[in-house]
């Protein structure tokens, strides 16, 4: 059988790809690791599934890195998870400038460790000018967090006289969301067999696809991406219509 990469409609592509990258415990486990071993063969499946995305002219790639769920899980796997996200943002970074990709972020931004946080905005600054793909990690994120935080900040420009209540419409909504310069995902991609969204781009996917795989985020390679994206093509989107 050719590659799934052979026979995807290159003119048809959707503009934005949000996945959710889920089993690196739960594929750990299955080599008779401890869970920290997932995370760390998971970083192979981001570099190759952005080069995937790169490769075909894809514009917008979001990648579930950490919830604001996650940081009540033990403290040794955040604390890994945050090293990890560290070391591999700073080696990463000459790879994405060459592949023209750049890095973007959304999420409570705040919440996360100063050195991380340092270190992900250098990353974000030095690949600010590339113009290919645009690589949106989903840091300390969640839409309940995202849209609460919206919220506020309308009522607080309705307490200062900045607009009326008959002004607040869904665009206005948008436009106060960490994803307010990024297109809403056609694709949403979630991997390790669970089909749940996870408080993820609650807002943002109300006419999204989406795809399941049983395959485990480790495993997950490029022709795992063509594969969700030929059959985001089989399917006829109706908006509602």
């Amino acid at each position: 059988m050719s590659s799934f990469k052979e026979i995807i409609d290159l003119n048809n592509l959707p503009q934005h790809i949000a996945i959710i990258m889920d089993g690196n415990g739960r594929w750990a486990k299955e080599q008779g690791y401890d869970r920290i071993f997932g995370h760390q063969n998971g970083v192979i499946s981001v570099r190759e599934t952005t080069e995937a995305a790169a490769e075909i002219g894809i514009k917008y790639l979001t990648l579930y890195a950490f919830s604001t769920e996650n940081w009540s899980r033990p403290q040794s796997e955040v604390d890994a998870l945050m090293e990890l996200l560290i070391d591999t943002i700073e080696k990463e970074t000459p790879t994405l400038n060459k592949n023209n990709v750049r890095l973007m972020a959304i999420g409570d931004l705040t919440r996360l460790p100063g050195n991380a946080g340092v270190k992900l905005q250098r990353c974000i600054l030095e690949t600010s000018q590339n113009d290919g793909l645009a690589l949106v990690l989903a840091l300390s994120y969640s839409s309940r967090w995202e849209i609460t935080n919206a919220v506020k900040n309308i009522c607080k420009e309705v307490i200062e006289g900045k607009c009326n209540i008959d002004d607040i419409n869904s665009e206005m909504v948008s436009n106060h969301l960490t994803t307010k310069s990024i297109p809403d995902p056609e694709l949403m991609i979630r991997t390790s067999g669970e089909e749940r969204i996870s408080n993820f781009l609650l807002w943002q996917i109300a006419y999204t696809e989406l795809y399941f795989t049983q395959t485990h985020w480790p495993a997950f390679r490029k022709e795992n991406f063509y594969e969700a994206i030929y059959e985001f093509q089989q399917r006829e989107r109706r908006f509602g219509k």
